[in-house]
């Protein structure tokens, strides 16, 4: 079958999008392959067509596991086989995915990246017929992009991995998808990613259908925030049609979702309240989304006419991505920024929000171990949960700095830092089973420790999520667990809204944060920073020119 029969065959289109067909001979070819498709541009496609021409099976790299579960969906739909693996999921339904991938007829397996860190995945990885990997929002992996993730620098040692497993190809290709890159950027993707042969394919980033905008305001009054309200209150009632607005935090968006009698999203939110808010927007129940950047990533809703940026965001790859959001299905719509001129300080501010003085980066290393009990020299591999709010009260910290601080520790390599999230609850075993015997234990801690082992093989390696009761009084479990945990038997997250950290390495008595995560970062979050800025004070250049110069069109 050739890619144009599958197209139509399992997809039931006629014809390619722009650069798609020519995208998906070049993985055909076994090149790797990077390709620079905006926002609506049908990247999926260019992973999912090849991999049905051929036997085989496509692993699918994607930090969004709203992403995962809808494209695992609409796969389905199609009659295609795919799984998803992502953090919620049971150990039990994790080995089934991967049982199904291995001995059975599936085409897709999505993953997210940090699950490629785990050693147990990685030992299945090898008995994967794997012939195409695809990594979306590839962006991600380099530490000049935007949205720098730690986890996607494991992609090459995957691609290691899969080239000793069952696929008769010698060398399984790499194709990279991202919306939003500079050409800096994109240099690092292939370094990062290994790339032989590559192939790079870029779409234009002008898009016909969307008039950008910039309102720029002065001070008319003493109230600079309600110039803005005022403006956008104006603009919703002028322009019709579904529309997002996105603000930089959550007060900001419950607030003016009162003013315009509409719902917010953003990630204090529960998963169901997420979900149901999600779905009334999408089935035009409600019109105006009120959000953080929390909201967007993999929805897909086409007929979005307005996309209005109350804040300013850090850096016009940000920007691009979430106003690309609007008119998907080809209309017009418009992409607008309210700016201003007092978001000038406020931009100069997130600097040393964003990258605090390392002195403090130290402080926030040192109380976070005080605060969750961590001794020096000890911790390693060991997960906590964390609640930011109560961290930052009970030693005396400021809130957003101690976040980029968590955030810079986890890239300097200090421990794992997850945000903020509503999860189920997790175990490990952190001892032997022969070690087990040792320890003094009550009929109840050995019955369920008996139930840990005997429904999760994976119990000893790494954190299972618990799904059922585990003894039978099972309002009891609780307390049985943290009076395991607290002797050091098992680690014990209970089912929580909050952030996790983990101890990449024991406690240490110094921390060195190195210039490649703090000077050299610092220096390009402030270089996206001003040329943002310039976008939203430029007066003699149209907005969309200003973009596409960013992004190296001519």
């Amino acid at each position: 079958m050739n890619p144009l029969d599958a197209l139509h065959t399992y997809f039931g289109y006629d014809q390619f999008r722009e650069l798609q067909e020519p995208i998906i001979q070049s993985v055909l070819a076994g090149h790797d392959t990077l390709a620079l498709l905006p926002t609506g541009g049908g990247k999926s496609l260019c992973f999912q067509v090849p991999t049905m021409v051929q036997d085989g099976l496509c692993l699918v790299v994607t930090p969004l596991i709203a992403l995962m579960k809808d494209q695992v969906e609409n796969l389905r739909q199609h009659d295609i086989h795919a799984a998803a693996i992502y953090t919620g999921m049971s150990y039990e339904k994790q080995r089934i995915a991967l049982d199904n991938c291995q001995f059975g007829p599936y085409h897709f397996l999505y993953v997210s990246p940090e699950r490629l860190e785990s050693a147990e995945f990685r030992k299945r990885l090898v008995q994967l017929p794997i012939t195409l990997i695809a990594v979306d929002e590839a962006h991600c992996i380099s530490q000049w992009g935007y949205d720098f993730r730690p986890s996607y620098l494991h992609i090459a040692e995957i691609r290691e991995i899969v080239h000793h497993g069952p696929c008769t190809m010698h060398d399984v290709p790499i194709l990279a998808l991202t919306a939003s890159a500079t050409p800096e950027v994109v240099e690092d993707i292939q370094r990062q990613l290994h790339f032989n042969n590559a192939q790079v394919f870029r779409k234009s980033f002008a898009r016909p259908n969307l008039h950008y905008v910039v309102r720029r305001m002065v001070s008319t009054s003493s109230q600079p925030l309600q110039d803005k309200v005022d403006e956008l209150l104006h603009i919703v009632q002028s322009v019709s049609g579904s529309a997002i607005v996105y603000v930089r935090n959550r007060k900001r968006a419950e607030e003016l979702a009162k003013v315009l009698n509409t719902d917010f999203y953003h990630a204090g939110l529960t998963a169901q309240e997420r979900t149901i808010r999600q779905q009334r927007w999408k089935e035009g129940q409600t019109r105006i989304m009120v959000c953080t950047n929390a909201f967007g990533m993999g929805v897909d809703k086409p007929d979005v006419r307005l996309v209005i940026h109350f804040d300013l965001p850090d850096s016009l790859e940000a920007y691009y991505q979430e106003a690309g959001r609007a008119g998907r299905d080809g209309q017009t719509a418009y992409c607008v920024l309210l700016y201003h001129e007092s978001d000038r300080t406020k931009a100069n501010k997130r600097v040393t929000d964003n990258y605090p003085p390392k002195e403090l980066i130290e402080r926030v290393y040192h109380c976070t171990c005080d605060f969750l009990q961590i001794g020096s020299g000890s911790g390693l591999g060991h997960t906590f949960a964390l609640h930011l709010g109560e961290l930052c009260r009970v030693m005396h910290l400021p809130p957003f700095q101690t976040y980029s601080a968590l955030h810079l520790l986890s890239q300097a390599g200090y421990i794992h830092f997850e945000d903020e999230q509503e999860t189920q609850a997790r175990v490990r075993i952190n001892v032997t089973r022969e070690e087990l015997y040792d320890f003094h234990l009550s009929s109840q801690q050995e019955e369920l420790l008996s139930t840990l082992m005997r429904r999760y093989a994976g119990i000893f390696t790494d954190l299972q999520y618990l799904h059922a009761p585990l003894t039978p009084s099972s309002n009891n479990d609780h307390d049985l667990l943290v009076s395991l945990a607290q002797r050091g038997i098992l680690t014990y997250i209970p089912r929580t809204v909050a952030c996790a950290v983990t101890m990449v390495k024991e406690r240490q008595n110094e921390v060195y944060i190195p210039d490649s995560v703090y000077v050299d970062r610092c220096a390009q979050y402030t270089q996206r920073l001003r040329a943002m800025l310039d976008y939203a004070e430029q007066t003699d250049v149209d907005p969309e020119q200003v973009l596409l110069t960013y992004f190296g069109e001519k």
